[in-house]
């Protein structure tokens, strides 16, 4: 904010002119007056001349520094804003910050003239050393409090108390207050200033006729505490990083003081939806992890508890906005992130999840449409992401969007193009409180200056009505908490030139048109919060775990299970708060990667030995393994040959396996001819995605030869001589079939010499044959079985062949057929079932046996 630098009216040339004049003269004279000095035990009249310019002076010797030998802090300065009739009370402490002894020292108040500026007050709050006139004169007399004797290195506690109708305060303005220590040394026993410490008072009797109004952020925002981990059961126990959330919710606490302190000031309510989820979470039975990578308890479930039920009465019927969940980084999306794609496409879903996530946990709809990079700092890459998802308004702040040409504090609203507002925060407002807030004094002092610089802002244009926008720094301390939280109450209570709005309300004001509406271009980034950017490999990573994510939700009969603890875990790994901790971001991102390929690979492939097929059509059993809590469906699996053998292994199959369970995937597979092949197998997701790794294994082709089908053969042959063999051999023991047309024959016509004929012919006495008996009693040569009585034995001696004939041969012909028969039980190793044993019967007479 360009302003015109004022003391008491004075243009800021000529004061430093006087300034450094007056210095001169002083330094000048400064030798001869101490050589002037009277000895010890002289009047203290005798030397007063001296009083004046010794404060000026720094001390060349070890006793101190002239005003800065001692150290003095203004802790308390009550009421902060008095009006008349109150009694200014103020404390703190006085320290020696020498090497010798203060003797008897004094503490006083000191008012100095009227700051008619913000830069003046600025100027005032940086001075250390002491400035005659600029620094007032002194409260003295029964005012004072003595400190007595301080030893090097002591420190004693004061307390002032000074009635506001004697500081003299002439007109309404902001005010420089002292409190200075007056004391001797040893080598300049004479009184001297010996510290000085500076504050502000603001003072007004009445109300301003146009007061400035004010939005103040609340915001409540932590780092990443919750991890994409959970345990098994059906709760999915969440598992934390660590346990620090428990201690900021506890009692004095960081978010618990936010929420103590915040609840009866008029503010609005930011909030990153991540910590209500997480401190949700821990309302729960919850686990954290520890050092040897398991986990224990968490311990903070009564303080999240309460520290809920306190933040959903505090917001009731409050303003709230709500960042996209899990604060993402908006210049390093904007600078780095927006080169990788489907990194940007993240930034809508989170804002969707901030607005469930927030009417679920506080029952209250919040406000969506704000972005608020970080410490305001814009260009028009950052604009361009921050909007992209639906936020109309841009958080800024007054050190990227400059306005040089004007000498008063304009309306935050700046109208941007394309629809949408610039809010420009007040720069010295929003880093007011940024300090070390418990160091002695600086609470106080930081306090008193933010209610004086908004005093002067009202006093800059006190007819014309404004807006202003406050945003401090993401995560206060508990000390910064408390003092925000004073001076905020302090402006409430006095109501005299400031009034609170909601940020909405804000981004509505009637913008000031001679306000810089200009977003500056990407080389007007700071260097300092480049440096601290997430890298463009943070957005790569994220992507890949994303893609993962969306395929192995897809085999997943229960995907929210992993769907919701993984997708938030995504939104945190681009965090805001990764600034300034790259490497916990780095470790953040990778812990999540690593757990969810992990959980991946639970579903997998068994590998197989090598196989052997015993033939050229075979099934060839591959199994899935579920090591997880849920079933999974929507795999296939299919297997691939290296086809040198021509290995048919058929369709893909589809996959569907219980949780905890395995499942057998058969294959029908033939070969055309033998050898050995390598088949591949893997599975695949519904869009033909490759789901884990493959796996390869042998198969082995052992087709029927040509030597075994030969041997098969002969036994085959052999099966069926010996079936034709027993077929004629129950065939001879059964007999010639009966001619139904043959004469019967008496029944006592049989005698030893009755033949029966293989062929099927008749007996008859003498024979058989055609022609009727021989002169010697032979058989006609036409029987071939027939008998007849000329014979000694009764039997013919025709062409047909004698009993000791056939038995002969059929003797040679057992003999021919054993060969045969050793064969084949050489060749089956023993005499099978299906052939029978041989029969021994003989032959009947007259079979012929066809080989």
């Amino acid at each position: 904010m360009a302003e015109a630098a004022e003391i008491q009216g004075i243009p800021t040339a000529p004061l430093r002119r006087w300034l450094r004049r007056t210095t001169i003269a002083l330094l000048a004279t400064a030798p001869v007056l101490g050589a002037l000095a009277p000895l010890p035990g002289s009047a203290p009249a005798a030397h007063a001349a001296t009083h004046a310019a010794a404060p000026a002076t720094r001390s060349a010797d070890t006793e101190g520094s002239g005003s800065r030998t001692a150290d003095l802090s203004v802790n308390t300065l009550t009421p902060s804003t008095p009006e008349k009739g109150d009694t200014l009370t103020v404390t703190g402490t006085v320290t020696n910050d020498s090497k010798t002894a203060i003797t008897d020292g004094s503490v006083a108040l000191r008012i100095g003239p009227s700051l008619g500026s913000r830069g003046a007050i600025g100027q005032a709050a940086e001075r250390e050393s002491y400035l005659s006139g600029a620094d007032g004169s002194e409260i003295g007399g029964k005012r004072a409090e003595k400190v007595g004797t301080l030893q090097p290195g002591i420190s004693r506690s004061f307390t002032l108390k000074v009635p506001v109708s004697q500081l003299k305060l002439s007109r309404d303005g902001v005010y420089q207050v002292g409190v200075s220590l007056t004391g001797r040394t040893s080598k300049r026993p004479y009184d001297q200033l010996l510290g000085i410490t500076r504050s502000f008072l603001p003072w007004q009797e009445s109300a301003s006729r146009e007061k400035t109004r004010m939005t103040y952020l609340w915001p409540l925002v932590s780092t990443p505490h919750l991890t994409a981990r959970t345990e098994s059961d059906e709760q999915q126990t969440p598992v934390f990083r660590d346990d620090k959330l428990a201690r900021d919710l506890a009692p004095g606490g960081r978010l618990q003081q936010m929420v103590a302190l915040g609840k009866d000031l008029p503010v609005t309510w930011v909030i990153d939806p991540d910590l209500l989820a997480t401190v949700d979470a821990m309302t729960k039975r919850y686990r954290v992890q520890d050092e040897d990578g398991g986990t224990v308890a968490g311990k903070g479930q009564e303080y999240a508890k309460q520290w809920l039920m306190d933040l959903q009465d505090a917001v009731k019927g409050e303003e709230v906005a709500a960042l996209p969940f899990g604060d993402p980084d908006l210049a390093s999306l904007a600078h780095r992130g927006k080169s990788v794609p489907g990194a940007l496409s993240n930034l809508g879903p989170a804002t969707e999840l901030a607005t469930d996530t927030v009417e679920t946990i506080l029952h209250t709809r919040p406000r969506t449409d704000f972005a608020w990079p970080v410490d305001g700092a814009v260009d028009s890459s950052i604009v361009d992401v921050a909007t992209s998802a639906g936020a109309h308004n841009v958080i800024a702040r007054g050190d990227s969007i400059r306005d040089t040409a004007l000498s008063y504090a304009p309306t935050a609203a700046r109208p941007i193009g394309g629809g949408n507002t610039a809010l420009v925060a007040d720069t010295g407002l929003s880093k007011a409180f940024a300090g070390d807030m418990s160091r002695a004094g600086a609470s106080s002092k930081a306090v008193q200056r933010f209610l004086a610089e908004t005093l002067a802002i009202t006093a800059q244009a006190p007819t014309k009505q404004r807006s202003i926008v406050v945003a401090p720094q993401r995560m206060p301390t508990a000390s910064q908490a408390q003092a925000m939280a004073t001076a905020l109450s302090s402006l409430d209570q006095s109501g005299l030139w400031t009034e609170g709005q909601d940020l909405s309300d804000a981004a509505k004001a009637k913008p000031d048109p001679n306000a810089n509406t200009r977003v500056p271009g990407s080389g007007s980034y700071p260097s300092a919060l480049r440096k601290q950017e997430l890298p463009t490999e943070a957005y790569e990573r994220v992507q890949q775990t994303e893609a993962t994510l969306e395929d192995f939700k897809q085999v997943l009969t229960r995907g929210d299970r992993v769907v919701t603890p993984f997708g938030t875990a995504i939104d945190r790994a681009v965090s805001t708060s990764w600034r300034g901790d790259a490497k916990g971001g780095t470790e953040y991102r990778e812990s999540v990667q690593s757990y969810l390929i992990g959980l991946t690979k639970k579903v997998h492939l068994i590998q197989k030995s090598p196989i052997t097929l015993s033939g050229r059509s075979a099934t060839i059993p591959v199994t899935v393994q579920n090591n997880l809590v849920q079933e999974v469906d929507g795999l296939e699996l299919r297997l691939k040959s290296s086809r040198r053998i021509g290995l048919d292994v058929g369709q893909s199959q589809p996959v569907k396996v219980d949780g905890g369970h395995s499942q057998s995937v058969k294959f029908t597979t033939s070969a055309k001819a033998n050898g050995r092949s390598f088949v591949e197998a893997q599975l695949y997701t519904k869009d033909g995605k490759p789901y884990g790794k493959p796996m390869r294994f042998r198969v082995n082709v052992t087709s029927i030869t040509s030597a075994v089908l030969l041997v098969i053969a002969g036994g085959v042959l052999l099966v069926v001589l010996a079936g034709i063999r027993m077929y004629t051999q129950r065939k001879r023991r059964v007999g010639p079939p009966v001619d139904p047309d043959a004469p019967l024959e008496p029944a006592d016509s049989d005698s030893d010499g009755a033949g029966s004929g293989s062929d099927g012919s008749g007996t008859d006495p003498g024979g058989s044959g055609s022609d009727g008996p021989g002169p010697d009693g032979s058989g006609g040569t036409g029987g071939s079985g027939g008998t007849g009585p000329g014979a000694p034995d009764g039997r013919g001696d025709g062409q047909g062949a004698s009993d000791e004939q056939r038995e002969d041969e059929g003797a040679r012909e057992d003999e021919d057929r054993r060969p045969e028969q050793d064969k084949e039980r050489a060749s089956h190793g023993s005499d099978r079932g299906d052939t029978g044993p041989e029969s021994g019967a003989r032959s009947a007479a007259g079979e012929k046996v066809n080989r």
